[in-house]
């Protein structure tokens, strides 16, 4: 479908320049001389980087319908990532390639986004936050509080985080998957 400059809203995913993006911003501007046009801020879809442009009034584009589908993971085998539609129990499986540094806050059984741009898996989000075991870590010591420090720590899924002094191996803990960062011990 295609829509003009006047139809922007934020939120809209537009296709320019052979990549999708989303409105971020935008303010439509008529100078005492010349044309009107309109200032945008775009977002990147596969990549977030942000970005602006500026258009003619009246400029037409094709918007793409975006799309998020609720899926549960169930393991990977390696090579690829296996899903399944918690619905229809059907199954699909995703490459790593596509899945990237998702797989490290991806726990199995745990429900994940599937974010889609017309048919096109444009990718893979984890819940923002997520429940995992701490694998490995230095010792804690007796007396070790809050305002101790931090010390590296690997969970289960083989990701590293920062962690209180206070956290023993085997110990559950809530992790922020948009920044890696230990939010409290479980």
């Amino acid at each position: 479908m295609a829509i003009s400059t006047a139809d922007f809203k934020n939120g809209i995913c537009i296709e320019y320049n052979d990549k999708l993006w989303t409105i971020v911003e935008f303010q439509h501007v008529k100078p005492g001389k010349g044309g009107a046009f309109v200032r945008t801020k775009l977002r990147d879809v596969r990549s977030g980087r942000v970005v602006e442009y500026t258009f003619n009034s009246g400029t037409k584009f094709d918007t793409v319908r975006l799309e998020t589908k609720k899926m549960q993971y169930l393991y990977n085998d390696g090579a690829d990532f296996h899903f399944m539609d918690p619905e229809s129990y059907e199954q699909m499986s995703i490459s790593a390639e596509t899945v990237g540094d998702v797989a490290q806050w991806l726990k199995e059984s745990d429900e994940t986004s599937l974010n889609y741009a017309g048919d096109e898996l444009i990718s893979v989000e984890p819940q923002m936050f997520v429940e995992l075991e701490i694998a490995e870590t230095d010792p804690g010591f007796k007396g070790d509080t809050v305002q101790g420090g931090t010390k590296p720590a690997t969970l289960e899924t083989g990701a590293t985080i920062q962690v209180p002094m206070y956290i023993e191996v085997g110990e559950k803990v809530q992790v922020d998957t948009r920044d890696g960062r230990f939010v409290k011990r479980l």
